[in-house]
Formats: structure tokens, C-alpha cells, sequence
């Protein structure tokens, strides 16, 4: 796979915010149980190292865990999250494919639980898990 390529499966992330414009493009790939978040590591996502920055990984892992705890509890619930701990495991440096993928621990009434793991060509780079809270729809 080059630097330019994109792994099967993955289209543009449905999901835009402002938050993460700037790092766009960003993609995503659906499966029963999780949403896969992906991109391409390019300048505009590194540190003044050159390295993946912190803060791009832990947003791209809260909002994966965050959508696909939406995914399990499939009834358009919306979440926040409440908690979120990360560790980083290894760089991640431009070029690289960063992948984000969620298990959910348990997906209830009012919290779901997740954890993902982000990879880097495959190697892991970091691990996170949060807790979200589910908002409650005005009636």
C-alpha cells in the first residue's frame, strides 16, 4: 500500500465537525457492531516532533468508541462522554495509516462502556476506553 492509498472498505467519514476539519480527510468503515475511523497521518496531524499528536488520537478514539457505542444501542440514542483514560503505546509518524477500532464492553440504558484500540500500518500506537452517557431524548 502507498502513502496516498486507502484500505478497502473505507469511505469519508460521515461524521464532520469543527473540531476536526482541519485534519480531514478523515474515513470511516460500518460494521454490525462499530464504526473503524482511519486517515492518513499528514502534517497537519503531528506534534512539533513530527508524530501523530496526542490529542488527534484520543478525539478520533472518543469519537469511534462514542459511535460505536450509538451502533450497539441502534435506537438513534445520542451519548456524551463522561470519562475517557488513553495510553500510548508507540509513534505514529506521517504517511501511516492510523486505524481506530471499538469493542463495546456493555451498551445499557444509561451508559455504555467501550474500549479501541489505534493501530498504525497494523503495529498498536495506543489504547483508550471511556464510559458515555446516554442523553435521554425530550419528549
Amino acid at each position: 500500500m502507498t502513502i496516498t492509498e486507502i484500505p478497502d472498505g473505507f469511505a469519508r467519514h460521515f461524521r464532520q465537525s469543527p473540531l476536526t476539519d482541519p485534519w480531514e480527510p478523515i474515513y470511516s468503515k460500518r460494521t454490525p457492531d462499530a464504526v473503524i475511523i482511519g486517515l492518513r497521518l499528514a502534517a497537519p496531524h503531528t506534534n512539533s516532533r513530527g508524530l501523530a499528536h496526542g490529542g488527534l488520537i484520543t478525539s478520533l478514539a472518543d469519537n469511534a468508541m462514542g459511535l460505536s457505542c450509538g451502533v450497539k444501542l441502534g435506537d438513534g440514542s445520542r451519548l456524551v462522554t463522561a470519562s475517557l483514560s488513553i495510553d500510548f503505546i508507540g509513534p505514529a509518524q506521517i504517511g501511516q495509516w492510523l486505524q481506530v477500532e471499538t469493542e463495546v464492553i456493555k451498551a445499557g440504558r444509561t451508559l455504555c462502556f467501550a474500549q479501541c484500540f489505534v493501530t498504525v500500518d497494523g503495529v498498536r500506537c495506543a489504547r483508550a476506553n471511556a464510559t458515555f452517557s446516554v442523553v435521554k431524548q425530550k419528549e
